[in-house]
């Protein structure tokens, strides 16, 4: 049988897409099919009354609550959707909750996660009245809101078996796993990535464990940080005491490390120094700093009679130029796209934004290729985010 036969492999979602561009389409009907009348995920455990984080992995058309001993832990081929909630004072002194709603897609979900995703997530923010602000992040540029709720990150290959589903049992192959271990991209934590098994992959500022299966090599790069070791000794006890595995650390700078660039498929014409990889995992808050592109303002209205979306402002931006009557977009110099929708704008424009921000994305991606990965977040009049606050007001 040939090696490829008897895989069923679903429609990889193109992370260049619009987050949101399936809604209203042929699987949102099939999702609200699946759904029940009320979703049992949104009423387990205080989602709403009480202040926390909250995660859920999408799994066949479903949100699976993540247990909370994997909070931090990702795969490359899931969605996943994540809620916190704090307390903020009010000016007359009371305390509200007030909601982020993020939506994670690995950089091989497949389109049907994806979409589930989206629409799981506005459903989410229907059940908090609106109240919540909507993050889309990508694996390879999650913006820095996301990146704080998680000092210790994790990102594995694979994902639910709904994305790869094995229809009969393959042959046994060896054991070859290789971690990243590195600074978060917003210097506040530290992010365990797994890579591909390849000598390429190696970062002379980095800490990379090797898991061979009978034995766990730790190699630590020559500029790599006190903090890295440290989540690397971590990760490896953790291995070790699931699997009782031989482990030998050494440092780049020590002629036996050429041992773990040998296993990486190294040879003899294979530098011992000088590797630079990049690093799997960017801020796309900062990704496109210093690009020079300015602040944009844009509003969507229907006031004409007709759907217009046009330039409000080109460079400094306040709250009084938005109007609660339609919807604007704020393009937040690259760092963000962000979403205003007004209490009183019509159904048509609150319904039309996801297809203009689509459109806009693929717009800028004309001058700019990454554009793809700038973090897009939608708030509501009234229910703006601190982060929001942050854009319009610098």
């Amino acid at each position: 049988m040939p090696p490829n036969q008897g895989l069923v492999h679903l429609k990889e979602y193109d992370i260049k897409d619009s987050n949101v561009e399936l809604i209203g389409s042929d699987l949102d009907h099939r999702v609200k099919y699946n759904s029940a009348a009320t979703e049992p995920a949104w009423h387990e455990g205080g989602i709403g009354e009480e202040p926390g984080l909250y995660i859920w992995r999408i799994e066949d058309f479903q949100v699976v609550p993540w247990p909370k001993e994997k909070y931090g832990t990702f795969y490359d081929g899931d969605s996943f959707i994540v809620l916190y909630s704090i307390k903020v004072g009010d000016k007359d002194g009371k305390e509200r909750l007030v909601h982020d709603i993020f939506f994670w897609l690995g950089t091989h979900t497949s389109q049907d996660e994806a979409g589930v995703a989206a629409y799981k997530t506005v459903e989410l923010d229907e059940f908090l009245h609106g109240a919540a602000a909507q993050h889309r992040e990508v694996q390879e540029a999650p913006s820095d809101d996301f990146l704080a709720l998680f000092p210790h990150m994790s990102i594995r290959s694979g994902g639910v078996a709904s994305g790869f589903r094995h229809v009969e049992e393959e042959e046994p192959q060896e054991i070859t796993t290789l971690l990243r271990v590195f600074k978060s991209p917003n210097a506040n934590g530290i992010v365990v990535h797994e890579v591909q098994p390849t000598w390429r992959s190696l970062d002379d500022g980095d800490v990379f464990v090797l898991d061979k299966g009978d034995k766990i090599w730790v190699w630590q790069g020559q500029k790599c940080s006190p903090m890295e070791k440290a989540k690397a000794a971590q990760v490896v006890h953790d291995m070790v005491v699931a699997k009782h595995a031989e482990v030998e650390v050494l440092s780049q700078d020590e002629s036996r490390s050429r041992r773990v660039i040998d296993l990486l498929g190294g040879d003899d014409d294979t530098p011992r120094d000088g590797f630079q990889a990049r690093r799997p995992v960017a801020s796309g808050t900062h990704i496109h700093d210093g690009a020079g592109r300015p602040k944009k303002l844009f509003r969507l209205s229907d006031a004409s009679g007709e759907l217009e979306f046009n330039l409000v402002r080109d460079g400094g931006v306040s709250m009084d130029d938005l109007d609660g009557n339609d919807v604007f977009l704020l393009d937040d110099a690259g760092r963000a796209i962000w979403i205003w929708e007004g209490r009183g704008a019509s159904r048509a424009e609150k319904a039309s934004w996801l297809g203009v921000a689509r459109a806009y994305v693929r717009y800028i991606q004309s001058e700019d290729k990454e554009a793809y990965l700038t973090p897009i977040a939608k708030v509501g009049q009234g229910n703006e985010s601190m982060g929001f606050m942050r854009a319009i007001e610098a």
